[in-house]
């Protein structure tokens, strides 16, 4: 394996990134930055593309970040040498560049240890997602629980199975919980999700109770913890941000409850009782320690994601929090879903990536998806992301049309971001409105 490594990231989101960022710095021995691995990150152009603010707010840097297209990217792996990728997207934009990736190297090459993964909790859309990124050297799985689904899928279809890896999510961490103020929580944080729950009436309902809690423990602090503000937008769509709900909540929020954002793991620091929908902050809670409860008032439902939480010992209702129930979660089920994960959960994928980067050739990615297997199907998702059914780019996708001007370039750079905001707009402010003209 070579003493240096120059690793790339290709993320769709800001919590992506933050996964494929810190998974890199998992599976390459040593420092990454000056003087030891580079970092590369590329961010897919799209929808959920973060913001400068998004990406402080994650705190995980790169030697160099530039945002790309699928084609773009591709191009990029064709001019410089990777010794890994990590593909930190949703399952679509990685079958893309799987079939890019065999359109570049058809044959055995020296071409990058591919790697992919989920960004967190796993309960939807799972043999979908699998299948997607299908064809990787290595398809992470952040718990046993998870592994023995993934090669599960990928041996019911008769896909091979042998790239999935057991690992663990590669944020957690941070200071074991110390209570500091006996058994009664101090700081109360909600983490809200920008997806679950969708309706404007259960959203509202989970600010009024967040708020209900603090006027009832006027000795409490509760925090309502974001992803992001009105207009940015992260790995799930947001058509009903909570900062505006908060503003036509009835009586407002009391003094002892506010909007926060922030680093997770920052936040964290100062926690008592974190209380969730069903996000992956919950893992990240449980790994320290902390009092969590996974929110059943809206019910246990596939669509919410907290039937993951089943046997966990952490559902629990508003109500009982606010007469002072403090869950613990349940050691078996933590075990299981690789929360109590012991230093040396990436000791396999990182030997994985080491004995496939020295091999001197790789043989192509194989998908399981292909023209033969999915013709009706991998056309039409190679060509969202603009390549053709053998994974080519489509001719001018890659890079800006010969000639073009840097003042054209500008130009399009701008409309580009205009047209962005104005798909945000729709989304958050056009869409909501059309839905409750036509009662939809």
């Amino acid at each position: 394996m070579p003493v240096s490594q120059r690793v790339a990231v290709l993320a769709d989101s800001d919590t992506r990134w933050k996964w494929g960022a810190l998974t890199a710095r998992r599976l390459v021995p040593g420092p990454l930055g000056s003087g030891g691995h580079h970092l590369t990150g590329y961010l897919l152009r799209g929808r959920a593309t973060p913001t400068a603010r998004q990406l402080g707010e994650v705190g995980v840097a790169a030697d160099r970040l530039t945002e790309v297209t699928c084609a773009g990217f591709l191009d990029e792996l064709r001019r410089e040498r990777y010794d890994v990728v990590v593909l930190a997207l949703v399952g679509g934009a990685v079958q893309a560049v799987l079939h890019g990736v065999r359109a570049l190297w058809p044959e055995p090459a020296a071409r990058p240890v591919l790697v992919t993964g989920y960004v967190g909790v796993v309960y939807e859309k799972l043999a979908d997602g699998l299948l997607l990124r299908h064809g990787a050297d290595l398809v992470l799985a952040n718990s046993r629980h998870d592994a023995r689904r993934f090669r599960a899928v990928y041996e019911g279809v008769g896909a091979d199975a042998s790239a999935v890896t057991e690992t663990a999510l590669p944020f957690l961490g941070g200071l074991p919980y110390e209570p500091a103020h006996g058994s009664r929580p101090r700081t109360v944080v909600f983490a809200a999700q920008p997806s679950v729950p969708e309706s404007r009436a259960d959203r509202t309902y989970l600010l009024r109770r967040a708020a209900g809690h603090a006027r009832a423990h006027p000795g409490r602090e509760v925090l309502i913890k974001l992803r992001s503000r009105p207009g940015e937008h992260t790995t799930h769509l947001e058509e009903l941000p909570y900062q505006r709900l908060a503003d036509r909540l009835p009586g407002g929020l009391p003094a002892n409850c506010r909007l926060v954002y922030g680093n997770m793991g920052e936040v964290l620091d100062r926690t008592d009782l974190l209380v969730t929908v069903s996000s992956t902050a919950a893992l990240e809670s449980l790994h320290r320690g902390i009092p969590t409860a996974v929110l059943t008032d809206l019910g246990i439902r596939e669509s919410l994601g907290n039937h993951h939480f089943t046997g966990s010992g952490c559902l629990a209702s508003w109500d009982q929090l606010d007469a002072g129930l403090l869950p613990a979660g349940d050691p078996d089920w933590l075990a299981a879903q690789g929360v109590l994960a012991d230093p040396g959960a990436f000791d396999r994928a990182r030997a994985r990536v080491a004995e496939l980067a020295a091999r001197p050739l790789l043989a192509p990615p194989d998908p399981y998806y292909t023209l033969t297997t999915a013709p009706g199907y991998l056309p039409g998702l190679l060509a969202r992301h603009h390549l053709a059914p053998d994974g080519r780019p489509l001719p001018g996708s890659a890079r800006p049309a010969a000639g073009e001007s840097r003042l054209r370039g500008w130009a399009r750079g701008r409309l580009r971001e205009a047209a962005r905001g104005a798909y945000r707009h729709g989304v958050q402010r056009v869409a909501p409105a059309i839905r409750r003209l036509g009662e939809l």
